[in-house]
């Protein structure tokens, strides 16, 4: 930031064009009104790029569209499903890695433990069995924190920032290669580690990475993997298969293909309205989000069925959690699934759940708060420390409660005999995993059966299992799963929250049924049902989703009539929660200071017009520029694109005698408004729009004129009657911070909007012109040379430029796009929001009714904050 003249916003130092933050401190913040509660200080924000969404239709890209027929489009859409076939492949094998080696790991540390803690119950050296239990847990999540240490952006559960990625803003790491490989590494060890934590959600991020970069064939961890691939060389490709990745990762993790599509819409698009009056808009298309969805899913169920039950393309087990067929006992003739009556009891599970998880996630809140301002600034080493010791408590609570706090309970007569009455799709009969820790014979521990199993066991164990579990027993571990869950997230190891979720609401759910059946008498009540409702309840409390979580669960469970009960309960619990907080993700994603667009703005913004947030302060290039102004404007500053703009000033023809550089941006000028007008004029008779309705008759005599020097003057005096004389300033000079604001802000006419990465790669590649040469003889550049460096363009600080004459000239106008989105500044901030979050832009011209460009608009001028601290300056104006 440090470089960049003259055009940060005054209110918050963003940058206009690159959309880029300037940390402030919180007394500054609070002083601009950025804070709106005095408990909710401002954390320092870093900094965030945003991404290209928008398509750059310039001359090589027309001329790719102009070569492009049947038969290369028909080879383009093939090229593309096969690539979204090979991410859902992909993800789907790295699902498969991550559960096989959980497994692995879970079922050795367990069976060492579970044997010492037999042998120790009789032998009194239960504390060797906790050390046993402390060592395998402590190693695992020391592993996971140090792939953090390696790559920071693996901590967490990767939604957010997936979702930030799918918003428009660049969170620096977040699909590379290395990511993906501490994610996977990480979320195994972490779970492993008996740390409550998922790796259902770890799967969502690990499926972007690979849809990130699988197009690109080529990685910057390992630079020598490079192919000549010349298909999706762009953010809006990108964007596109990192959704599809996202959806796979659903997919894989919960069986639910269905789910996954509608989640990759609902929780990761930024042009997928939620409003009823609005539908889904994504460039890659559901079909291909689906079509890799069911790719995940079914690479995941051949390869689990087959090394599990050794019957290879049986397809049993469609996703890493299970939750099994929901089925009333035969012998039980009064118990149903659920009744309408039931729904009542529903209704205020969602609302209990919405609470619960409006508490979880402002005490997690309050927690990462903390964690950023005490243990982040602090050396890395403290992170693994704090992962140490969450794991040690964790560990020690863990086995303390079911030795202290669990119940012997009497097995009942299907759990001796084995009776497999619920027809469960998994690898055994759920009640094979009660333990009997600290228990006579016949007799098992109900709290140690949901500690010492790993945690989709202990969810199917609430859900299926034929004998019960105690109201003390599954209080005490509703109070200790919530906190020590709540205390987790936020920790430096890969994380997921979908299934400490569930399980934490299924106890919650199992509760609320066995207190029905005991103490109301209601014997007609199915506990699987409540315990499921109870898991939906608060998982939706927890991350507010709706639509997408419904079809999960559904998908999960196989069962259709739960529909209805489970949309019910998800809505309720939603609004309950929204009435307090915001979701999980969307609070960390503004912990992390990233300006995310929303899915609409208030009605009252609408008070404001796009001259109310545009930044006027601009940096911008002329169409024929030197290349030492364009190596000092990218050089002093951060921007990332560039208005193309000409000049209007009186006496240009006195400019133009003896500078060819002047010469060739007046006329380019001139030939650009005469060419619109024309162009209009043919397609109507109202000459009003643009640049003037005295164009009209000017294009009229331009056409039938045989002496165009005289009339460039007549244009000249009407376009510029109303300007008075500016300074001598023109290419030759770049703009500079101790211009005066009359200079600063004279008449520009916008041309088109150019790309930093694209100035670069025209200097890299020397496409310039001498000035007794016209720009004619500048090189030109295909389409696939421009893209040839995406994603990791050259930086203009790296570059030996000594070889490139500075007086040398570069015609930009091939290059740039000539036809971007523009608003009036007369536009309501409804319309210019809608515009730009709907149409995945990252800079928004606004232009006059002359073609003047009087400001831009980024992502920033339509956050949230931003929005309202103009109305505030609004209000004191009236």
């Amino acid at each position: 930031m440090a470089g960049c003249r003259g055009s940060l916003c005054c209110c918050c130092r963003w940058c206009c064009c690159c959309g880029e933050r300037e940390t402030r401190t919180p007394e500054e913040l609070t002083i601009l009104g950025e804070t709106q509660e005095e408990e909710d200080e401002i954390l320092p924000r870093k900094d965030y790029e945003s991404l290209d969404y928008d398509r750059c239709i310039n001359d090589p890209y027309l001329e790719v569209l102009e070569t492009m027929d049947n038969k290369k489009g028909r080879r383009y859409e093939v090229v593309k499903w096969m690539v979204v076939f090979a991410i859902g492949v992909c993800t789907g094998l790295v699902g498969l890695f991550v559960d096989f080696f959980v497994r692995l790991f879970t079922q050795l540390k367990f069976g060492v433990v579970q044997t010492s803690v037999e042998e120790c119950s009789q032998k009194g050296c239960l504390a060797l069995s906790l050390l046993e239990l402390l060592g395998f847990n402590l190693t695992f999540v020391f592993l996971a924190s140090l792939l953090v240490l390696i790559e920071p952006v693996a901590a967490g559960s990767g939604i957010p920032e997936v979702k930030c990625y799918l918003n428009g803003v660049k969170v620096p790491g977040i699909v590379r290669l290395r990511t993906l490989l501490c994610k996977v590494l990480g979320v195994l060890f972490s779970v492993a580690g008996g740390l409550f934590v998922g790796k259902e959600g770890p799967m969502i991020h690990s499926g972007s990475v690979v849809g990130a970069g699988l197009p690109q064939f080529q990685s910057i961890s390992l630079r020598k993997i490079q192919f000549n691939f010349p298909y999706f060389r762009s953010d809006r490709d990108k964007r596109d298969f990192v959704s599809a990745g996202a959806a796979a990762g659903v997919a894989a993790a919960f069986g639910a293909p269905i789910g996954g599509t509608l989640f990759s819409l609902e929780e990761g698009s930024s042009f997928w309205n939620q409003g009823l009056n609005h539908t889904p808009r994504i460039t890659l298309g559901v079909p291909y989000l689906l079509f890799c969805s069911m790719s995940a899913t079914f690479t995941l169920n051949f390869f689990r069925s087959g090394i599990q039950f050794g019957s290879w393309g049986s397809f049993q087990l469609p996703g890493l959690l299970n939750f099994g067929e929901f089925k009333c006992s035969d012998s039980d003739k009064k118990c149903h699934l659920w009744t309408a009556m039931d729904l009542g009891f529903f209704v205020v599970m969602g609302v209990i759940g919405g609470l619960l998880g409006a508490t979880f996630n402002c005490l997690n809140k309050r927690l990462a708060k903390y964690r950023m301002r005490n243990v982040h600034p602090k050396p890395k080493l403290v992170r693994v420390l704090e992962s140490l010791l969450v794991s040690l408590v964790t560990t020690v609570v863990v086995f303390v409660a079911s030795m202290v706090l669990g119940e012997c309970r009497q097995m009942s007569s299907s759990s001796q005999i084995g009776n497999d009455s619920f027809q469960l799709q998994v690898t055994e009969d759920v009640n094979s995993s009660i333990k009997t820790f600290f228990c006579p014979n016949d007799t098992y521990n109900d709290m140690a059966t949901l500690f010492f199993n790993p945690q989709e066991s202990a969810i199917l164990q609430l859900f299926h299992q034929d004998g019960t579990f105690s109201p003390v027993t599954l209080a005490s571990f509703f109070i200790l799963y919530f906190l020590l869950a709540c205390w987790t997230y936020g920790v430096s190891v890969p994380s997921g929250l979908f299934v400490p979720s569930l399980l934490c609401g299924a106890a919650f759910g199992r509760l609320v049924a066995n207190v029905l059946k005991s103490y109301i008498g209601l014997g007609h009540i199915y506990s699987g049902t409540f315990a499921l409702i109870g898991a939906a309840a608060f998982l939706g409390g927890v991350v507010r989703m709706t639509i997408s979580l419904t079809v999960i669960l559904i998908e999960s469970t196989n069962e259709i009539t739960y529909g209805l009960p489970i949309m019910v309960t998800l809505m309720v619990a939603k609004w309950t929660g929204d009435f307090f907080n915001k979701g999980i993700y969307d609070i960390h994603v503004g912990l992390r200071g990233v300006p995310l667009l929303e899915w609409e703005t208030e009605v009252e913004m609408d008070k404001l017009r796009a001259s109310d947030i545009m930044e006027p302060n601009l940096t911008y290039v002329y169409p024929h520029t030197r290349i030492q102004s364009l190596v000092s404007i990218l050089r002093t500053t951060v921007h990332h694109a560039f208005p193309v703009v000409t000049e209007n000033r009186g006496n240009e023809k006195e400019f133009m005698k003896g500078n060819q550089l002047i010469s060739n941006n007046i006329k380019f000028k001139k030939s650009s408004i005469l060419t619109r007008a024309g162009e209009q004029r043919k397609r109507s008779q109202s000459m009003k729009s643009y640049p003037s309705s005295e164009l009209r008759n000017m294009c009229d005599e331009h056409i039938a004129s045989e002496e165009p020097a005289e009339k460039e003057d007549l244009l000249q005096q009407m376009l510029e009657r109303r300007y008075t004389p500016y300074p001598n300033l023109y290419p030759d000079q770049s703009p500079s911070e101790d211009w005066t604001m009359e200079e600063r802000f004279r008449p520009l006419t916008f041309h088109g909007l150019i790309l930093r990465s694209q100035l670069v790669t025209l200097l890299v590649r020397g496409v310039c012109y001498s000035e007794s040469q016209s720009s004619a003889s500048q090189p030109r550049l295909s389409y696939a040379e421009m893209a040839e460096d995406y994603p990791r363009y050259p930086d203009i600080h790296d570059l030996d430029l000594t070889l490139l004459n500075p007086r040398m000239i570069v015609d930009v106008t091939p290059y740039m796009n000539p036809s971007p989105f523009t608003v009036s500044p007369n536009t309501h901030v409804s319309q210019v929001f809608n515009l730009f979050r709907t149409m995945g832009l990252r800079h928004l011209p606004v232009v006059n009714a002359v073609g003047e460009i009087v400001g831009i608009v980024t992502r920033h001028n339509l956050t949230s904050e931003f929005l309202q601290a103009r109305l505030r300056q609004h209000y004191q104006t009236i």
